[in-house]
């Protein structure tokens, strides 16, 4: 966007709101970007081409998505807002843009580009997510599309500024979240985006975070036993993995400690500080010892 400063994307979404009676809603933690700088780095990380698919999820008053219409083929932007998806097919292009009034959540993936529905061409079924998150859906959007049996090229998303840097977290600051997350993709922390940058503006910073989603998991195993143990694992995340997995999968100490050993991990460890390897040395290890 050429000419997209603060103050002229400011005006024209109040413009908008004026026009079509709107308010923001903070039930689902709509705040609109009103920052050009910002909204051309949430374009430039998707590196758009041509023959690209794009999934937006939440896109408000249709800024963003406008300006992903003049460089993809194809956009496809899911709203849940009764009457923004209204306003938004009235006001975005027709020829490469359809609007879905749903949950995202609902929304499989794969049945979008089944054939007329909603006539994606054939040639554009891989796809990418852009999107400016809710803060209070992020966790679960992400791993919605991570986890799909469809799964994206990449993710571009904006979210609260803390969630990404927790979800790019290295060894020793890792959470539930940046295991989920970087087990089926390569996150990068892009640029944050100050609060005022978004209107009404947030109680907090935000940040974009660009996601290289893997063909597959990182680590080959049951995906669903994989989140069982580290699920258990960060059951207290401030204690020794011995007491939190053995308060996790409800057994004795030594029996996780024995776990632990036998995965080769050391149970004063702590679950923050594992790497994805390890949590799967330790399913091994515990399914082995079911077996036994």
């Amino acid at each position: 966007m050429k000419n997209g400063t603060p103050d002229s994307l400011l005006e024209q979404t109040r413009k908008m709101m004026r026009r079509f009676h709107l308010r923001a809603r903070k039930g689902l933690g709509q705040h609109f970007l009103v920052d050009g700088e910002a909204l051309e780095a949430v374009v430039a990380a998707a590196d758009l081409q041509p023959t690209d698919t794009v999934i937006e999820v939440g896109p408000g008053l249709g800024i963003l998505t406008a300006e992903l219409a003049r460089k993809a083929g194809w956009v496809i932007a899911i709203e849940l807002d009764d009457t923004l998806a209204s306003i938004l097919t009235r006001t975005l292009p027709t020829d490469n843009v359809v609007v879905l009034n749903q949950d995202v959540l609902g929304t499989d993936p794969a049945e979008l580009f089944i054939t007329g529905s909603p006539h994606v061409p054939a040639e554009m079924a891989s796809y990418k997510v852009v999107a400016n998150l809710p803060y209070y859906i992020t966790s679960p959007v992400l791993r919605h599309f991570l986890e799909a049996a469809v799964k994206p090229a990449v993710m571009v998303v904006m979210v609260q500024k803390e969630v990404a840097e927790t979800i790019a977290a290295g060894p020793g600051k890792r959470s539930l979240l940046s295991i989920a997350v970087q087990l089926y993709g390569e996150p990068e922390l892009v640029r944050i985006v100050p609060r005022e940058s978004f209107f009404p503006a947030p109680e907090v910073d935000s940040a974009i975070v660009r996601i290289r989603v893997y063909p597959g998991p990182k680590v080959a195993m049951d995906e669903e036993a994989f989140f069982k143990v580290v699920r258990a694992g960060f059951t207290a995340a401030r204690k020794q993995l011995g007491n939190s997995l053995a308060q996790g999968l409800k057994m004795t100490k030594e029996e996780a400690t024995e776990l632990l050993e036998a995965a080769g991990v050391d149970p004063r460890r702590r679950a923050e500080t594992l790497e994805l390897e390890e949590w799967a040395a330790v399913l091994r290890a515990a399914t082995r010892t079911e077996k036994e």
